[in-house]
């Protein structure tokens, strides 16, 4: 390999400076989101344009367990060859060492992507709106808790205890001592991302104990996903420093509310660079209707990739931060499907339906796949609801089963995400519900060992 590091980004170049490199973490995501890969010496990275991971690491449940989903061959683990993508090297600051992270970009002995690895997912879904001559532009907003360690799972999780020596307290959404509370936690998160070269655009307390959100700016929808990849390590690597752990679970605390990845879109016309959601007048356009219908009618068929985990249904509950449905609305944050105050150039659409738990690759592409469906088959949204939609019917599934079901029949779905894709991810998490559904829990207990 020629000198690798003239193609570094400047941000860790700047990392670098004046310092040897260690050693380079060679990663990529697995369907939860999990970053998997080899640590290599530096020297030894800078002689390999490549290397070999199995394909296995993709039929993995969260537990560990697999899912019988390797096709014709069988489960022989066959090995996958992984590229460097250099423009996501960037620093890994809170490594004793000098080290960089790289995310890689999986393919088959061919030169083909590997059409379940996430990222080639999301990359398959920007490609098609790219033969339509559009640019999806989205921003995501990340939802996490800061919690006391918990080292025992029978134990419930509680709010971690705060600069003050109290722990943290809930309905204090946007209160700024809330958010000084986390202080040395926060400071650490900024000191990394500077280091890695992420740009944060705000961080705010939201409504749960120990609950923030970080906004990202608007951009590509793969490189954003490569952050919010990153951040995840990125805060709980902060949050340890200070003993607490963050969590990125859906439904971390009884009675409080869930944590959603709230994902704003937009659409460049590649050849005006003008906002295809917005006419030359400044008014809303069909594609910015047809848009918003796409996600109505779509995503409860792609429910199963946003919320991913048994966890995630608890989130959707009437009055507790979280939308219940598909309504769409102006300004409106009791609707699944939001549009925020901007001016025309700006118009964009919210999803406030996906939890923080997803797969970020995965969860921006079924978005955008939703929304692609809505364009291309020039779908017409229901109403635009006035008042709390809370008050309504919801129209999402409730449980993951049901939510697979749905999945496993979205054929359209399956075509933009890639059928390959469909069937692989539809089989592990299958595994891993019918896995859960073993589990006696202790509500189950309590209330019918003795009266039923």
């Amino acid at each position: 390999m020629a000198d690798w590091t003239n193609e570094l980004p400047q941000a860790a170049k700047h990392y670098l400076e004046g310092r040897r490199l260690d050693e380079v973490e060679c990663i990529i995501s697995d369907l939860p989101g999990i970053a998997r890969g080899k640590a290599v010496p530096a020297s030894k990275f800078a002689r390999q344009s490549y290397f070999y991971l199995p394909d296995s690491i993709f039929y993995q449940t969260i537990t560990g367990d697999w899912g019988e989903a390797a096709g014709e061959d069988g489960f022989i683990e066959r090995d996958m060859i992984l590229k460097p993508d250099f423009s996501t090297a960037t620093a890994a600051p809170w490594t004793g060492d000098w080290t960089l992270q790289v995310i890689h970009d999986a393919y088959d002995r061919e030169g083909e992507p590997v059409p379940f690895s996430p990222r080639n997912v999301l990359k398959r879904v920007v490609q098609l709106y790219h033969d339509r001559g559009w640019d999806p532009i989205v921003a995501p907003e990340m939802e996490f808790f800061l919690v006391a360690p918990n080292v025992d799972p029978a134990q419930g999780i509680k709010p971690m205890m705060g600069r003050s020596g109290r722990p943290a307290a809930a309905r204090q959404a946007y209160s700024m001592t809330a958010v000084d509370e986390f202080g040395p936690v926060i400071d650490d998160i900024y000191d990394f991302a500077e280091h890695q070269g992420f740009e944060i655009d705000g961080i705010t307390q939201e409504g749960g104990a120990g609950q923030l959100e970080i906004n990202l700016r608007h951009g590509d929808p793969v490189k954003l996903a490569d952050e919010v990849f990153f951040f995840k390590r990125l805060i709980r690597e902060a949050a340890l420093r200070h003993n607490c752990f963050a969590t990125f679970m859906a439904k971390p605390i009884e009675d409080e509310p869930g944590s959603a990845m709230h994902i704003h879109h937009s659409i460049i016309d590649m050849e005006n660079g003008q906002n295809i959601f917005s006419g030359p007048q400044g008014g809303e356009t069909d594609a910015f209707y047809h848009f918003i219908a796409g996600l109505q009618n779509h995503l409860p068929a792609g429910l199963a990739v946003m919320a991913p985990y048994v966890n995630s249904y608890r989130r959707y509950v009437k009055d507790h931060a979280a939308p219940i449905n598909l309504e769409w609305a102006r300004d409106n944050r009791t609707t699944g499907i939001r549009i925020p105050l901007s001016g025309p150039e700006a118009r964009r659409v919210e999803n406030r339906i996906a939890g923080m738990d997803c797969n970020p690759y995965l969860g921006i592409a079924l978005s955008l796949a939703c929304g692609y469906l809505g364009l291309t088959q020039q779908e017409r949204p229901r109403r635009q609801f006035h008042g709390d939609a809370y008050e309504g019917e919801g129209d999402i599934p409730q449980v993951m089963g049901n939510a697979l079901d749905l999945f496993d029949e979205a054929t359209a779905l399956h075509d933009v995400l890639g059928p390959e894709f469909a069937r692989v991810y539809g089989i592990v998490k299958r595994a891993e519900y019918e896995e859960f559904l073993q589990v006696i829990s202790p509500w189950e207990r309590e209330h019918l060992l003795m009266n039923v």
